[in-house]
């Protein structure tokens, strides 16, 4: 399928390139033209709802005071509340917290949620904080955050740096504000206190679903399918593992510290295992290693870039020769670097699409929640193959249709989803 030539909407050097905010807002417009959206509309969901910024003085180990900077981002709530995970890490930035909340918007309406768009981050490096001073820190910032969460306004959940532990902490902040136990209040909790079978596999799953759709629209199976995943962690672990369970041969891996590779396939199970123990690929033998860089250029089948955001530019875009790229991560490819791989004929699953099996397990949890009653796995692993596999049609029939990339196509669908419950609902005076 081809793409519409459109002016190129951000700058091309590489530092605008790599901004998220100018990222998503180059995929917004290329949607809003080929969506002819109604420029009243338009001007509305390009904005986020609500902005927080909050000082967050943590009290260390040692007793000095230090202050940290939090950020919550709602980006829309038309179709339901806003759902968005919390990241702590030292590179967050109000940029990157805006566009990850839109991103959620656009997401959740392509798997068609009641849910809107959100995201929060706190600058901070969470590995140089001992456990206490992380809980201070995570029950800091949901005080802060009190007058604006609820299962009815704002979902949060775990993402980079956060994990159950800190969803915990931040379930049992606000419950104790609220006066009552409210687990719906966040999402990616431990079986425990309300999470949901199957949410840890959830995104990693749903790519794995969305590569074996995108294949066989080129007419290939998944079983004997190589693949090359970038990023070894919660998302690319478990694509991995559920890809090379399904048939495919996971050909190389890597993390931050090292890249490993086997024309025969690596033994998945056997590198799960080492970075349990190790935490990282860094000495693990199982594999030859090689140049990060050349991992993204194997030729593969699959390519899954699930580790960071801009890991494939317009600079690198050209090595690429997988045939399908299918994003685990949030913001993997820059808006330049979708031209190149296009040229290329390289099918490219977006990260709103390839990466939406977190949220839509999410939402299974918040509905386990408020109903007071548990799925079983095969319930939960059903729905979301159902989920997935229909938004992916979904998304291939508009590509079809208006002869555009499958990343246009999903945020033409997302767009004209909220877009629709715009117009319907419209202005409050």
């Amino acid at each position: 399928m081809s793409t519409t030539t459109l002016p190129p909407t951000v700058a091309p050097d590489l530092t605008q390139e790599t901004n998220p905010m100018q990222a998503m807002l180059a995929r917004y417009e290329r949607a809003v033209i080929e969506l002819d959206l109604d420029p009243g509309i338009d001007r509305i969901l390009r904005q986020p709802e609500r902005e927080v910024t909050v000082a967050l003085p943590v009290e260390m180990d040692d007793g000095r005071i230090e202050v940290f900077t939090g950020y919550r981002v709602v980006h829309n709530t038309l179709r339901g509340p806003g759902k968005g995970g919390i990241r702590y890490d030292s590179a967050v930035t109000p940029d990157e917290v805006r566009a990850l909340a839109a991103w959620m918007t656009w997401k959740c309406a392509v798997v068609d949620l009641p849910f809107g768009g959100a995201k929060g981050g706190v600058l901070c490096d969470p590995f140089a904080l001992s456990p206490r001073e992380k809980e201070r820190l995570t029950r800091r910032y949901t005080s802060a955050l009190m007058p604006f969460l609820g299962p009815d306004t704002d979902v949060p959940a775990s993402d980079v740096g956060t994990d159950e532990q800190v969803m915990a902490w931040l379930l049992d902040t606000y419950s104790m504000h609220a006066g009552h136990t409210s687990p719906a209040v966040v999402t990616g909790k431990s079986l425990l206190l309300g999470g949901s079978i199957g949410r840890a596999d959830a995104t990693g799953r749903g790519v794995m679903l969305t590569a074996e759709a995108a294949l066989m629209q080129l007419g290939q199976r998944l079983e004997g399918a190589t693949v090359a995943v970038q990023g070894f962690g919660k998302v690319g672990a478990a694509a991995a593992r559920l890809l090379a369970q399904a048939g495919a041969r996971v050909v190389a891996v890597s993390d931050h510290t090292r890249a490993l590779h086997s024309d025969r396939g690596l033994d998945i199970t056997q590198l799960a295992n080492w970075t349990r123990r190790q935490r990282t690929l860094d000495g693990c033998p199982y594999g030859d290693v090689i140049a990060p860089d050349e991992l993204l250029a194997l030729d593969v089948d699959v390519l899954v870039p699930a580790a960071v955001e801009n890991a494939i530019t317009s600079h690198n875009a050209h090595t690429v020769r997988a045939r399908v790229v299918c994003e685990g991560a949030n913001g993997p490819t820059t808006a330049e670097a979708d031209a190149v791989l296009d040229a290329q004929g390289v099918l490219v699953v977006p990260d709103i699409l390839a990466n939406a099996g977190g949220v839509t397990v999410s939402y299974f949890e918040w509905v386990q929640n408020r109903s007071g009653y548990a799925w079983d796995a095969a319930t939960v692993d059903t729905r979301l193959a159902e989920v997935m596999r229909r938004a992916f049609t979904q998304v291939l029939q508009l590509a079809h249709q208006h002869e555009v990339s499958m990343r246009t196509a999903a945020y033409m669908l997302g767009i004209g989803r909220v877009a629709e419950v715009q117009k319907l609902r419209g202005l409050y005076a």
